[in-house]
């Protein structure tokens, strides 16, 4: 009994901390006030400040977790909204979207091989774009360490979230559809939060990006590894 209420207060108190910032997200509006990142943060102060230890957090924690799946699986709803758009343009979508996949790995690749990374932290990193249950799931199948695959995801995310938009009024991006598999393909489900505010077209496209990003990545990224590495 102590348990189930301790699971519960876990549960109800990251919730509404979610819902207090994301208000205030929705009332001032500048990037660094986004609900995933503030909440995130406060959590994590408050593990500290109170000695609390992450395996007693995730008692409650591992349930909010368990839900990310579902939530991506309810993104198809939007998805089905927008599907005439997306099968008119059904081409230049799926392109760039492994053009944006394909383009993500090899930086990523380039970049910390020409660095001298080890390669335990190559690994590591060529799923950073990818949706997080997908991400770890390709990390571990390629020796990489899931864990510290996840954190690369996050900060992909907050990149994207934080300068996408600034990215989109410099180079004056109005498509949808290009704002949609941009922010899909490169930030995944944090990119998907900032969408949410240019409208349902643009949430669709990034759905789509997000999910057919994984599935390519699941097959490409392990085919680098084993060509590559």
């Amino acid at each position: 009994m102590l348990q189930l209420l301790q699971v519960l207060a876990i549960i109800v108190s990251t919730v509404l901390l979610f819902i207090a910032f994301n208000k205030l997200y929705l009332k001032v509006g500048h990037p660094l006030l986004l609900p995933i990142l503030t909440a995130t943060c406060t959590v994590i102060i408050v593990l500290l400040v109170f000695n609390i230890p992450y395996e007693t957090y995730m008692v409650g924690g591992q349930w909010i977790s368990k839900m990310l799946g579902p939530a991506v699986v309810a993104l198809a709803f939007p998805l089905y909204t927008q599907r005439e758009i997306i099968f008119k343009y059904k081409y230049s979508i799926l392109i760039s979207i492994v053009f944006a996949l394909c383009a993500g790995v090899a930086s990523v690749f380039t970049l910390l091989k020409l660095s001298g990374a080890e390669e335990s932290f190559i690994l590591t990193a060529l799923p950073k774009s990818l949706t997080t249950p997908v991400a770890m799931q390709v990390s571990e199948s390629v020796s990489g360490i899931p864990p510290l695959t996840v954190v690369l995801v996050m900060i992909a995310g907050f990149t994207g979230a934080f300068l996408g938009s600034t990215v989109f009024k410099v180079f004056n991006i109005n498509s949808a559809i290009s704002r949609g598999v941009a922010m899909g393909s490169a930030s995944h489900g944090v990119g998907l939060t900032k969408l949410k505010e240019y409208g349902e077209e643009d949430l669709s496209i990034g759905s789509l990006a997000m999910g057919l990003s994984a599935v390519f990545g699941a097959f490409i990224i392990p085919l680098v590894v084993f060509l590559f590495l």
